[in-house]
């Protein structure tokens, strides 16, 4: 019995390390896994490896992808000269839902937040320069999240790329600030990409 409620204990540690998952939740969590069938965790177990073993990041926008390159990078029908800058592939999910952007996009992996030790060296920032340094985007819309650190995230990467000739574009303010993209409804969100407004550095 020790053994076990030992193992219960390491499990239970390792689903408190999930985001918005506390303790309680992740006891059940954790006696969910030892009363449940073993085909349904074993499943669950393998899912888990296929995407630690399979899926990578895009080598050009770090959204996840297969592949060296993602879907939507690979697609020769998106609007090339358009740069959406958001923070995680989940905000790329959300805004790619909308249906109302058709370019490519740039995964910061980040954002700024001197509170949790995140810099410049932490974000994909240096590759972002490398595809505006090309020429070959005319427009960057940054869709950081709407709050203090996607803000001040946002008006560093305006500073950064002030040098080369992009029009830099931000969300409209129909997304409240405070907001989190994976959380928006998508309609807000289409009306935010399609009233974007010039970025003030």
């Amino acid at each position: 019995m020790a053994d076990l409620t030992e193992s219960i204990k390491n499990l239970t540690t390792c689903f408190t390390k999930l985001p918005g998952v506390g303790r309680k939740t992740a006891e059940r969590f954790a006696y969910h896994v030892l009363i449940a069938k073993q085909e349904e965790i074993l499943a669950l177990a393998d899912a888990i490896r296929d995407v630690k073993t399979n899926i990578r990041y895009c080598r050009q926008c770090y959204n996840l992808a297969v592949d060296e390159l993602c879907d939507i990078c690979k697609d020769p029908a998106r609007e090339r000269s358009l740069l959406c800058v958001v923070e995680q592939p989940r905000d790329l999910l959300a805004l790619e839902q909308t249906g109302a952007f058709h370019g490519l996009y740039h995964v910061l992996l980040g954002r700024l937040s001197p509170t949790e030790k995140i810099g410049p060296d932490d974000l994909t920032l240096k590759a972002l320069e490398k595809r505006v340094a090309t020429g070959e985007v005319r427009e960057m819309i940054m869709a950081t999240n709407p709050n203090m650190e996607g803000d001040a995230t946002a008006f560093y990467i305006g500073r950064l790329l002030q040098e080369y000739p992009v029009k830099i574009t931000r969300l409209a303010r129909g997304v409240t600030t405070g907001s989190v993209l994976e959380f928006v409804n998508k309609d807000i969100l289409k009306d935010a990409l399609e009233g974007r407004r010039g970025f003030q550095l």
